[in-house]
C-alpha cells in the first residue's frame, strides 16, 4: 500500500477514537445527572361529606411522604409487608430518590405493631435521624428516612 492510503487509514482510524470517547464522555454526564423529577400529581378534589370514623382496632399503619416536596402527602397504605426502594418490585417506588437503592427497606405490620428493616441499603435506613442496622419497632409519628425522601408513619 502506499503511503498515501496508510495515512487516510491512520486519520480515519484517529477520528474513530475520538468520537468513541466523545460518546462515552456523554453518556457518563447523562448518567451522573440523575433521573429527571416527575411532574407533580395533580390534587384531588375534597370529598364532599366526611368519611365515617373509623374505631380504633381496624385503624390501619400507614406511611406519610413529607419530603421532598414534589411527593410531600402522598400516603401508602402497610397491608401485612410494605417495601421501599427504585426497584420494579417494590411497593413505595421512589424513582426521583437517586439515592435510594433498588429494595432499600423493608415494612411490616405484625399484629397491629409497624417493623421496619433495612434491606441492605448503600446509604442505609434511617428512623428519627439514627442509623438502623437491625429490624426496629417503629411508634406513631417516627420518621423514616431512605435516600432523600423522608416518611412518616401514622395511624
Amino acid at each position: 500500500m502506499s503511503d498515501a492510503v496508510l495515512t487516510v487509514l491512520k486519520f480515519c482510524l484517529l477520528a474513530l477514537l475520538y468520537l468513541f470517547l466523545l460518546r462515552v464522555v456523554w453518556i457518563v454526564a447523562r448518567e451522573l445527572r440523575g433521573t429527571p423529577a416527575r411532574a407533580p400529581l395533580p390534587v384531588p378534589a375534597a370529598p364532599s361529606a366526611p368519611p365515617p370514623p373509623r374505631s380504633r382496632a381496624k385503624s390501619r399503619w400507614r406511611l406519610v411522604v413529607l419530603k421532598p416536596e414534589t411527593e410531600k402527602g402522598h400516603e401508602y397504605p402497610v397491608d401485612g409487608e410494605l417495601t421501599v426502594g427504585r426497584g420494579g418490585g417494590c411497593t413505595v417506588r421512589l424513582l426521583s430518590d437517586t439515592f435510594v437503592s433498588q429494595v432499600h427497606a423493608r415494612i411490616t405490620d405484625r399484629d397491629g405493631t409497624l417493623w421496619i428493616e433495612d434491606a441492605g441499603s448503600t446509604n442505609g435506613t434511617f428512623v428519627n435521624e439514627k442509623r438502623i442496622d437491625i429490624p426496629m419497632k417503629l411508634k406513631r409519628g417516627d420518621q423514616v428516612r431512605v435516600g432523600q425522601t423522608t416518611l412518616e408513619a401514622e395511624r
